[in-house]
């Protein structure tokens, strides 16, 4: 008895660096391309994907693709650490005909992902997994029916994906921002212009002590937090213990963690640990 296989919602896709380009003091923008990159389906927002980048002796990233979208975790696990690529998890900053871009944190050089990044030069490739429909499983900005207002907090992390949120966000959906930034000059240039849309750009200060400090909108909010773990969860215990908010209107995730360096958490996630 045989059986068809439907679509696949995630797939590989071999990618190339076709530029480089500073955006700041911190972080490095940079733009793929491919020959199946328009297969690629962002649906915005804070959509994440798996990219694969190359160890320092090698030309191209070592990836089970044989294996699949659903079997290339276990295969690429147990290769050699050595020499199975250096996966990360990214978000999509912007999607054109032809092209994918992403914003690299470089981490001050102290990452394999940040040290690639600082160095990439067109041509180098890279593999990705990505989605092949727009509304996946990659996104967790969902604001559920009869939110009035959006809160957004996060660091320079997470800066990628408010973007990409404010540029999915209907215009009249009113947004409070706080967004950390190891410089002034990593402030980005945001989607603020249509509506009753707010960013704080803080250094040196704490997102966490900034919202406490906030006088916040009336009305039912949808509050992401996005950034350092403890940060995170700092600000998710304050909105829901002191100020009342529904648990399930809060999304929350840790893209890291202080004192913990990528290598670990890389472990943690195979280990089925939570990035939050």
């Amino acid at each position: 008895m045989s059986s068809q296989q439907g679509p696949q919602p995630w797939r590989f896709f071999a990618l190339q660096v076709a530029r480089t380009r500073r955006v700041g003091p911190s972080m490095v923008r940079i733009t793929f391309t491919g020959p199946e990159v328009d297969g690629f389906r962002s649906g915005g927002r804070d959509q994440r994907f798996k990219l694969f980048l190359p160890q320092p002796h090698q030309e191209r990233p070592r990836v089970p693709v044989e294996a699949g979208a659903e079997g290339w975790f276990a295969a690429w696990q147990a290769m050699d650490p050595d020499e199975r690529a250096v996966m990360r998890s990214y978000t999509v900053r912007a999607q054109r005909p032809g092209e994918l871009a992403v914003d690299f944190a470089l981490h001050g050089g102290t990452g394999p992902a940040g040290r690639w990044a600082a160095a990439a030069q067109p041509g180098d490739q890279v593999m990705a997994i990505g989605p092949t429909e727009e509304d996946n499983a990659g996104i967790d900005f969902r604001p559920p029916p009869g939110t009035d207002w959006v809160m957004l907090a996060a660091d320079l992390t997470a800066l990628p994906a408010v973007a990409g949120i404010l540029d999915r966000l209907p215009a009249g959906l009113p947004v409070r921002a706080w967004v950390e930034v190891p410089h002034p000059e990593d402030a980005q240039p945001l989607d603020t212009d249509r509506g009753d849309r707010r960013v704080e750009w803080l250094t040196g200060r704490s997102a966490l002590d900034a919202v406490r400090e906030a006088e916040l909108p009336q009305g039912t909010g949808y509050a992401w937090i996005a950034g350092e773990a403890a940060t995170v969860r700092g600000l998710r215990r304050h909105l829901v213990n002191e100020r009342g908010w529904d648990r399930t209107s809060v999304t929350f995730t840790g893209y890291w963690r202080r004192g913990a360096t990528e290598e670990q958490l890389v472990a943690e996630e195979l280990a089925g640990g939570s990035r939050a």
